[in-house]
């Protein structure tokens, strides 16, 4: 069914209401007219009826000046031009004529008394139109916002239809229910037809993204099983104190490169196996990633201060969070520049602070060393900062006192 656009809808709709209240208000104005001249005539008869058998004379004509009521001689004398003139305070109305072949002006006077409607009528009169163009306003003003929300609700449909797809598992039901056809051929329809597309296209690089992530953690994990079998293999040979610091060195890169690879695959997977919502204590995870990376400070005269004030246990993603702590660790170990600094972990309940000292203060001046903490393996802070945003987390890096503070809260 071909429906107008918007715009037109919008249009046309204010068009008719404006011309229906035109209309009413016509009529109301031409019957507050008609009620006006029939209220002067019924007040004239009653006012008649109430003198009979005497009927009043109420209108008066005057071809001399001096004959005029006390009230109207000044006036007159200035030689008013020809008109109708009205005189509230002593109720008369005056025409000014001029009759053929004379050349003075004659007076008729109309005296209204008791004939006009009081004050107080006219108040009422204005309050109930008054009364009757608020209605009518209010009733414009209610038409209009039920044109405009019928105009809108194709949209309204469309947002929530939208907020309830999630983009990374897209089904045939989302496909059916964001279809063009379901919303006309408007704008509404040309926008479901442009997000439409766009979800397609959206579908078609999670599919490859879920391809690649499956086919690239089994090809990345074989020569890591492969390297850590040979280590293993080496360790069982007796080997020279040279030989075993290479080999040290080559169980830290395997090691790293184990850590790189779970931490994109941990990025690039979309459920994990249900981790996200697994209870786990944090200060193993935190001593975990000291040890590991503490070869990082062994030609450092770096003062390590672990403070734990509490024991906290959080629901969560383990690798992940792991992941996330062992990034901040080793880049506060890896990058302190200072021959003689402190390096300080302090556990609370609901965060994690890493200070990294980046000043040393003597008698004479304060040495500052610009940090180098956004580097680190992988991506460095990057990695840390969308695994907080992936698991709510909270991530902050802050420089206070010249020491760094990373701050991990959860």
């Amino acid at each position: 069914m071909y429906r107008y656009s918007l715009r037109k809808r919008v249009a046309i709709a204010f068009a008719v209401c404006v011309a229906m209240l035109s209309v009413v208000w016509g009529f109301a104005f031409f019957t507050a007219i008609k009620l006006s001249e029939d209220r002067v005539l019924t007040r004239q008869l009653e006012h008649a009826v109430e003198g009979y058998p005497i009927m009043p004379a109420n209108i008066v004509v005057y071809e001399n000046v001096d004959n005029l009521p006390e009230s109207l001689k000044l006036w007159a004398q200035a030689r008013p031009k020809v008109g109708v003139y009205e005189f509230e305070s002593a109720e008369l109305h005056v025409a000014v004529i001029q009759p053929v072949n004379s050349s003075h002006n004659v007076f008729v006077v109309f005296d209204v008394e008791g004939i006009e409607a009081e004050s107080s009528e006219d108040w009422l009169w204005l309050l109930g139109i008054t009364i009757v163009v608020g209605t009518l306003g209010t009733l414009g003003f209610g038409l209009g916002v039920i044109v405009m929300r019928r105009a809108v609700a194709p949209v309204t449909q469309l947002a929530k239809t939208v907020s309830k797809i999630n983009p990374e598992q897209l089904t045939d039901e989302d496909h059916k229910r964001i279809e063009a056809k379901n919303f006309g051929d408007d704008e509404v329809g040309v926008l479901a037809r442009t997000l439409e597309q766009t979800l397609e296209r959206v579908g078609a690089f999670v599919e490859r993204e879920r391809y690649f992530t499956a086919a690239a953690s089994h090809e990345l994990r074989t020569p890591i099983t492969v390297i850590t079998g040979a280590i293993e293999l080496l360790e069982l040979i007796e080997l020279s104190d040279e030989d075993k610091k290479i080999l040290d060195r080559l169980r830290r890169a395997n090691l790293d490169m184990k850590t790189t690879i779970e931490m994109f695959l941990c990025l690039a997977r979309e459920t994990d196996e249900g981790l996200y919502n697994e209870l786990f204590f944090v200060m193993p995870l935190v001593n975990k990633a000291v040890e590991q990376q503490r070869h990082l400070l062994n030609r450092k005269s770096i003062e390590l201060d672990i403070e734990k004030l509490a024991n906290p246990k959080i629901y969560g993603h383990p690798p992940a969070f792991f992941i996330t702590v062992n990034n901040l660790i080793r880049n506060a170990f890896e990058h302190t520049l200072l021959e003689q600094a402190k390096i300080s972990i302090l556990v609370k309940e609901n965060e994690l602070l890493i200070t990294n000292q980046l000043t040393i203060k003597n008698n004479e001046s304060n040495m500052f060393i610009e940090p180098a903490l956004a580097q680190g393996y992988g991506l460095g802070l990057g990695i840390v900062q969308r695994l907080c945003e992936r698991n709510e987390w909270s991530f902050s890096l802050n420089l206070e006192d010249g020491s760094m503070v990373a701050q991990l809260s959860w």
